[in-house]
């Protein structure tokens, strides 16, 4: 069984394969992952969507910054999957890395695309020009994501295996 001396978190836009690479990390260093996303919902008993809509960005985008306030404090070692808009949040920046490694799964607006395209389930792409609105929005974040990782790795042409071997191979180094 693999070892690491911190928790992994992984950033990244949608579709960049945060939760697939996510498993199987766990499965390799059996640790739980987990999702905030997941976990605000659980906390909130409502769905991201529904936050949006009753709340407003503002206040999910708070709730962010508080779970991972409080992921931060803890001692136990985990993967950590954080929403695609978390890192531009800059108070969200160190908070994740107080949280452990921070590994960004950097994906082309194409693939993103390509992978995405036939998803009913992503708002983001329920519009006139998904892959115009897919560029238009990795080129608003890609520096938040830059600066707020510790390893960055190009996912477009690997499985989640591969991934997984890489993230663990630079993590050690860290």
């Amino acid at each position: 069984m693999e070892k690491i001396k911190k928790s992994i978190v992984l950033i990244g836009f949608m579709g960049s394969g945060k939760t697939t690479v996510g498993l199987k990390l766990s499965w390799k260093l059996r640790l739980p992952v987990e999702d905030t996303d997941k976990l605000i919902e659980k906390r909130e008993g409502c769905t991201i969507s529904q936050i949006f809509e009753r709340e407003g960005e503002e206040a999910f985008r708070k709730k962010e910054t508080e779970l991972l306030k409080q992921i931060a404090g803890s001692r136990y070692l985990r993967i950590l999957s954080v929403g695609g808009g978390t890192p531009v949040r800059e108070e969200n920046r160190p908070l994740m890395r107080q949280c452990g490694t921070v590994v960004y799964l950097r994906v082309r607006p194409e693939t993103v695309y390509e992978r995405l395209k036939e998803d009913s389930s992503r708002p983001l792409l329920q519009c006139e020009d998904p892959l115009e609105r897919i560029q238009s929005l990795l080129a608003d974040r890609r520096e938040a994501y830059e600066s707020s990782a510790d390893i960055i790795l190009d996912v477009d042409d690997l499985d989640s295996e591969e991934c997984a071997e890489m993230i663990l191979r630079r993590a050690r180094q860290i």
